[in-house]
């Protein structure tokens, strides 16, 4: 319920601006009303935004990002607010343009494999709104029954099923955007795929709302596989579990999803809302899916069952039906919430190695847990390296919250040092900014500054985000040394 103006709001010619533009019930400015905009799924780091406004069309989007650069207002475009790097999250005084009224499917083509989403659009809802013709949009975030094609598409999301078909980004095959001017521009007309030039929807996809506005996005859609199968493997040993994952890719079988839980989340998830009855005692499971032509299916489903068995697999089921299937899938796709069933608080962190490295890797891990005092789970996209430690924490309990902060870096850090990345699917936001020198020298993020500030060059849309803030060079390579001496000592 929207709230009758306070003296002196009424008087602000910013609010009354937006108002003119977008209609009284589409703008908050009341503090109460702006709490729920503090931060994103990252609620580690919170900032008050000046106000939330709703625009309803393209036309809307760029009247309000032309009376804001007119202005000189730093704003946001947020869409569910399901980020878990602080991408959405004002640092203080930003406008947030929140796209979530902008929820249409406007156009189905099924004879070209193509959707047209408006970016509120739900991410699951368009699988659902396809299947019945045999057809699904690869991309499946943990969060794709309330995360929105936009957010997808600035965060570049991944999913279980990326391993096979891509991240988003591989599915983008055309955008209408607003740039930080309130200009409106097309990128990719058509959906053909692989046009001439530069490659700007690569560039946009990822890019955490820095660039510009995406306002409506074509997406590839892919014809659903003639048969699938799944897989479950229990593990007395997470080393062994690790190995598995190599010789299922190495073998030449590339499933659709290759997904691991460890001990601590296995006792997550079956403490929360979909228990399927997991062992837990074991230390790791392995949740396997293939897919593909029906002939061939039965052979690849053998061959990851006794790929499983090499490596000493307590036990290995194959689902008896799609029910049974779905139980599994459901009860994975719970991982991050049900951190809450055994901790008051947690941080995921976002990193990827090569899969090779995941024994490795995974004792580091552990060993930062010991040294720290802080419990972490463990649930990721084994098959593509793509690692979610979740460190457990109590932020009421003074220095915890710290704690757990270090230790997430010391985890991108054993990431890097790997060979890998500081992300996946998770962006950088706010969260992750320093570490962006993990993996990049200061010529190569000043690179990408001036990339920015071709598009954006008042740095309005979403400042802060993404890169790290100047002058902390020596800083953080000093703290890098430090904790690569301590996890050698350690």
């Amino acid at each position: 319920m929207f709230r009758k103006k306070r003296r002196g709001v009424e008087r602000d010619p910013l609010i009354k601006g937006l108002i003119d533009r977008v209609g009284e019930p589409n703008v908050l400015y009341h503090r109460e009303d702006l709490v729920a905009y503090e931060c994103d799924g990252f609620t580690l780091q919170r900032g008050e935004a000046r106000a939330v406004v709703f625009p309803a069309d393209t036309r809307e989007v760029a009247a309000v990002v032309r009376l804001l650069n007119e202005e000189n207002i730093p704003f946001i475009a947020r869409g569910a607010g399901t980020g878990l790097s602080g991408g959405a999250t004002p640092l203080g005084g930003e406008v947030i343009i929140s796209l979530v009224k902008m929820k249409k499917l406007l156009r189905i083509d099924l004879e070209n494999r193509m959707a047209v989403v408006q970016p509120g659009f739900v991410n699951l809802k368009l699988t659902q709104s396809i299947a019945d013709a045999g057809y699904y949009y690869a991309p499946d975030p943990s969060s794709q029954s309330c995360c929105t094609i936009g957010g997808n598409v600035a965060e570049n999301a991944g999913g279980a099923h990326c391993l096979k078909y891509g991240v988003t980004t591989n599915h983008v095959l055309g955008v209408e955007a607003v740039l930080p001017n309130g200009e409106i521009i097309r990128i990719g007309e058509g959906g053909i795929p692989d046009t001439p030039g530069y490659d700007l929807l690569g560039l946009l996809t990822g890019s955490e709302g820095t660039l510009a506005i995406v306002t409506e996005i074509t997406l590839r859609l892919l014809k659903s596989p003639e048969a699938k199968q799944t897989i479950l493997a229990y593990f007395d040993d997470v080393g062994d579990g690790s190995r598995a994952v190599s010789e299922i890719i190495s073998a030449g079988i590339l499933p659709a999803a290759l997904e691991m839980m460890d001990r601590t989340a296995i006792q997550a998830v079956e403490s929360a809302n979909f228990p399927v009855g997991h062992p837990l005692d074991i230390e790791a499971l392995l949740l396997i899916e293939v897919d593909g032509i029906a002939a061939g299916l039965l052979d690849q489903t053998r061959e990851v069952v006794e790929v499983c068995q090499r490596w000493n697999v307590r036990e290995v089921q194959v689902a008896k039906d799609e029910k049974e299937a779905a139980g599994w899938w459901a009860n994975r796709k719970t991982g991050f919430g049900a951190m809450g069933a055994i901790s008051p608080d947690y941080l995921v962190q976002d990193g990827v190695i090569p899969r090779s490295s995941l024994p490795e890797v995974l004792k580091q891990i552990g060993r930062i847990s010991r040294e720290s005092g802080l419990r972490i789970a463990n649930i990721f996209h084994a098959g593509d390296g793509n690692l979610h430690p979740l460190i457990l924490f109590d932020q009421r309990v003074p220095g915890e919250k710290e704690r757990a902060l270090k230790a997430g870096t010391r985890c991108l850090l054993v990431c890097t040092d790997a060979g890998g990345t500081i992300t996946g699917e998770h962006g950088i936001g706010i969260e992750k900014r320093e570490e962006m020198r993990f993996i990049f020298t200061e010529e190569e993020i000043d690179a990408q500054i001036r990339i920015r500030e071709i598009f954006n060059p008042k740095n309005q849309m979403n400042p802060g985000k993404l890169f790290p803030q100047p002058g902390r060079c020596a800083e953080v390579k000093k703290e890098k040394k430090r904790k690569a001496k301590a996890g050698q000592s350690g």
